[in-house]
């Protein structure tokens, strides 16, 4: 099937709302929900459905972060046109996203056929989920977490926003599991790389959405469902942030890891029965 129901939709925007920005791979979750609904994950609707969404997620990151992204905005504009204003952090890094996003985007393009084609597949997504598990728990581990935002540097954003590639082409892995490793990995506290992994990401998630809408409205997926599964990720989504930053303060990554292990053993063993079509 190519086309997605309202109540789909609506189930779709809520696996969304709550993955996106945990690291547990919002990817991932939306293929199993979509197999285990029986929708076919490789179809050009569905995937761009899957990316359309997104942007409802990034909507309520925006809002959330729109103190934060107003002030980096603003430095990169005022440095653009006066000199002196351009030795400040803000307006460094706000090209630094710019010149992180680069990688991801470059490779998006490239492997598209390898994404939408054999990577999509649910064996891959349970390989994933495991393989970025491990990476989690060592990276929480190993990191020394004596680092906040304001240290961040060049080096960091580069290492943090191409660690999204990972996540590109193997579903499961997880887009901000692998950035709030990497920023672990680069010492980072961990409130500072989950907000780190939130800016490095709106970016190239928005692009996503936007380039695949062609796609999802055009290969029978209705108005309608890609309205409704926007709307309910962004509500979900914004709840999923607040408490994501609140958790992060105060925990380690650990109860992630857990859960994701726990999914992934669930799925192959859907797989292995045959409940589920990979």
């Amino acid at each position: 099937m190519s086309d997605i129901s309202l109540a789909q939709a609506v189930v779709l925007g809520v696996v969304e709302g709550v993955t996106e920005f945990l690291p547990v791979s919002s990817t991932g979750h939306l293929k199993i929900a979509e197999g285990l609904m029986g929708i076919r994950v490789s179809d050009a609707a569905v995937v761009g459905f899957t990316a359309v969404i997104q942007v409802g997620a990034i909507a309520a990151a925006l809002v959330y972060f729109s103190g934060d992204i107003v002030r980096i905005v603003s430095a990169w504009f005022r440095g653009l046109v006066r000199p002196e204003e351009r030795h400040g952090h803000d307006y460094a890094f706000a090209w630094w996203v710019v010149f992180a996003t680069i990688p991801i985007v470059v490779v998006g393009l490239a492997a598209k056929p390898l994404i939408q084609g054999p990577l999509a597949s649910l064996w891959v997504v349970a390989a994933s989920l495991l393989a970025g598990s491990a990476v989690m728990w060592a990276a929480d581990r190993v990191g020394r977490h004596k680092r906040g935002e304001d240290d961040t540097t060049f080096r960091d954003a580069m290492l943090v926003g191409t660690s999204q590639i990972a996540a590109l082409l193997f579903p499961g892995f997880s887009r901000s599991g692998a950035t709030m490793s990497t920023a672990l990995l680069l010492d980072l506290d961990r409130v500072a790389a989950t907000r780190l992994s939130f800016l490095l990401g709106i970016p190239a998630l928005t692009g996503a959405g936007l380039y695949e809408l062609k796609d999802a409205a055009g290969a029978g997926t209705g108005v309608a469902p890609l309205v409704a599964g926007t709307a309910v990720s962004f509500v979900v989504a914004y709840a999923s942030i607040a408490w994501l930053l609140r958790y992060v303060a105060s925990h380690s990554f650990t109860v992630f890891v857990v859960y994701r292990i726990g999914v992934a053993a669930l799925l192959l063993a859907l797989l292995g029965a045959g409940a589920i079509a990979a």
